[in-house]
């Protein structure tokens, strides 16, 4: 008899369902302990939780956990608000209204904190190809508490374009602890964005693979670790010893339970199989349904494809009948201990061989694969059945982990895209869009990319919603590097350089990556829509730039005002600010995302801006920001009942107008609740 569970008969434990949620929230302060008993318990590290939130670096000696100097500034430096902002820069875009697609020029700490609040848990994959560390490359030198003048001096490169870059040599004392602090602090914000099924894509060579595997094990939980990819990209003939011709691609959920708990599997479609398919159908024109002569020339024409040709790693799938193509599988029960009864062969009417470890199923079962044409019988009864497997119904597997492909080949399609070689060693588009179809489905995902380069990512979507196998759309961002000529550099990054400075000329674009990125995504999404012009796929893009606050300093520290600033000021607002700064500012601030449509409206004579308009709901944000503004304008806007509606605090004379514009909204939207007019009625 089956032992019965017995009932707990204790309330819960309250600690472990606490440390239970902080896990979920913060899985880096997660560590382990012993119990009374020796055994292993979860437990809270709460040096590093207490960092987490403290707006100051904490005390405390930091220990080798996984650690190094600097780890607790890194922390804090994800965590410190900053107040800059987004500036819409339609000219640079493509097909700005209707495009989903952003495409973001800065720092990428600071996109990432400036993005938080309106895409926190939104992004369903992110992939990034952050600097290997080579002590050739150039990384992030973020260090906010000091001044612009120190930080220029530290880093060695503080450029007119506003670049933090610097080239991080071996000889550097803190050539690890720079990089890991780099890279920490972005993964820390990456991993807010990511939806509960989501998951992050790190591409990384042998330099840092260790410490950036420690580092996301920290961020995103251990248990969230799926593995990595390892990409042979092609031999490389200049080491002494063992030639390192590959590179890994670490995988990251965001939440594995979520995953398990809905059932969600990574399956990709094998390679090579409509190659297989054609072969079939033109030996079937040739030969009818003589079957045995269609496997013999099936058969022959496998072996003559060569060993790269991934048609070849199914050349198992070789027999056929009237239903298809198929492979004779094994018909035991795996690991032995299945059912043994007997199977008459339809032939000779005698119970054929039963396999050793028995039949893969019950005889009902069997029986009715064997009525079904399912089951192939040897010439006799001598012979154990085989279990037909039909390609079409195989077609998707669990995909491996080993990539082998040319890293060449995407620098050649790159370089016959733009006429020439302007870009060293880009991502391989294909590979990411397969990454991209292995794990999203369903409408508007997202995929970002916050080291984007050469643009890879954004290319990779419009193959991935070609295919129709997702509809995704990309946020990419990327600091306006300038492309020049380096001390050091090889003869053959020289020559890229400068093929890069002239092809930029060429189209009277700035020298630096964004344009390269940006002209990229512009002839990728053309070549896509000549190759594809049944599609309706999305290649436009807007373009974004960081930039400081629209707004001037009195706004954030007012207790600075002095009398006579009060009575000279006209508005908090920069002068220099146009209405769609201000309008994509507010979107921010209030955690709206940035690809809804925009229309511009004119109420009597006052210009007023609506976002995101929909027909039952209401718009998402109404906004004006006239230096004044009529009664009437505000109750025509107030009817339409916006989920939010901003203003000019300079519109309005006075208190008592203020208030008026209140009670406008509570009459003509609705609205009784004084907590959610103020949440919904805004001014800047």
């Amino acid at each position: 008899m089956t032992e019965l569970n017995k009932l707990n008969m204790k309330t819960l434990d309250g600690i472990s369902e606490n440390i239970e949620k902080i896990e979920k929230l913060f899985p880096n302060c997660i560590t382990e302990s012993k119990d009374e008993n020796g055994n292993l318990k979860k437990s809270i590290n709460f040096e590093v939780l207490k960092q987490l939130l403290s707006k100051d670096i904490a005390e405390g000696r930091e220990n080798y956990e996984f650690t190094w100097p600097g780890k607790k500034a890194a922390i804090l430096e994800a965590n410190t608000p900053i107040t800059k902002t987004l500036r819409p820069c339609v000219e640079d875009s493509k097909n700005w209204e209707n495009t989903k697609n952003l495409y973001i020029e800065g720092d990428n700490l600071e996109a990432l904190k400036i993005l938080q609040e309106s895409y926190i848990g939104k992004v369903k994959m992110i992939y990034i190809d952050p600097p290997y560390n080579t002590g050739n490359d150039f990384v992030y030198k973020d260090d906010f508490s000091k001044s612009e003048s120190d930080y220029s001096e530290s880093i060695g490169q503080k450029k007119e374009n506003g670049e933090r870059l610097f080239k991080n040599t071996e000889s550097n004392g803190r050539f690890h602890s720079d990089w890991c602090s780099m890279i920490y602090s972005r993964l820390l914000l990456a991993r807010n964005m990511l939806s509960e099924e989501g998951v992050i894509f790190i591409s990384i060579d042998e330099n840092e693979f260790e410490n950036l595997t420690k580092i996301a094990d920290e961020i995103f939980g251990k248990s969230n670790n799926i593995g990595q990819f390892v990409w042979a990209g092609g031999r490389k003939n200049d080491s002494k010893f063992i030639s390192v011709s590959h590179e890994y691609i670490l995988c990251f959920v965001k939440n594995i339970e979520f995953l398990k708990n809905h059932k969600i599997v990574w399956r990709e479609k094998k390679s090579g199989l409509e190659k297989i398919y054609s072969e079939f159908e033109k030996l079937k024109q040739q030969y009818s349904d003589n079957y045995e002569l269609i496997e013999t020339e099936l058969k022959k024409w496998f072996k003559t494809l060569p060993e790269s040709d991934p048609a070849r790693e199914h050349s198992h799938y070789c027999s056929v009948d009237d239903r298809g193509i198929y492979f004779a599988d094994n018909i035991s029960w795996p690991g032995g201990g299945g059912p043994k009864y007997d199977v008459l062969h339809p032939k000779t009417g005698k119970p054929v061989k039963i396999p050793s470890r028995g039949w893969l199923t019950n005889k009902e079962t069997l029986e009715k694969w064997i009525k079904d044409g399912l089951v192939k019988f040897g010439p006799d009864e001598n012979y154990v059945p085989q279990l037909k497997a039909y390609l079409k119904n195989r077609e998707y597997a669990v995909p491996y982990s080993v990539i082998y492909k040319d890293g060449r080949a995407s620098s050649k399609r790159l370089k016959s895209l733009m006429g020439e070689k302007i870009f060293e060693n880009p991502k391989d588009e294909e590979i990411i869009s397969r990454l991209i179809s292995l794990c999203l489905s369903g409408e508007n995902q997202i995929v970002l990319d916050f080291f984007s380069g050469s643009g890879t990512t954004a290319h990779s979507v419009f193959l991935s919603n070609i295919s129709k196998s997702v509809n995704a759309k990309f946020i990419l961002v990327q600091l306006p590097e300038t492309i020049s000529v380096k001390a050091g550099d090889s003869e053959k990054t020289k020559k890229v350089a400068t093929n890069a400075t002239q092809f930029l000329k060429s189209i009277n674009k700035p020298i630096n990556i964004c344009e390269i990125g940006k002209e990229r995504i512009r002839r990728a999404g053309e070549q896509i829509k000549k190759e594809h012009p049944e599609t309706n796929v999305d290649v436009g893009f807007r373009v974004f730039k960081v930039d400081s606050s629209n707004m001037k300093d009195v706004y954030y520290n007012p207790e600075f005002l002095s009398q006579d600033l009060l009575l000279s000021l006209e508005s908090n607002i920069k002068e220099d600010r146009s209405d769609l700064d201000l309008l994509f500012g507010c979107i921010l601030d209030l955690g709206l995302t940035l690809d809804k449509e925009v229309k511009e409206e004119t109420i009597g004579d006052t210009k007023v801006y609506i976002y995101n308009d929909d027909e039952k709901e209401g718009p998402d944000l109404i906004a004006c920001f006239a230096d004044s503004i009529t009664e009437d304008v505000i109750t025509a806007i107030a009817k339409r009942n916006p989920l939010k509606a901003v203003f000019k605090d300079s519109s309005f004379e006075n208190s008592p107008s203020k208030i008026n514009l209140f009670e406008l909204f509570k009459t003509y939207a609705n609205i009784s609740d004084d907590n959610e007019l103020q949440s919904r009625v805004r001014v800047i």
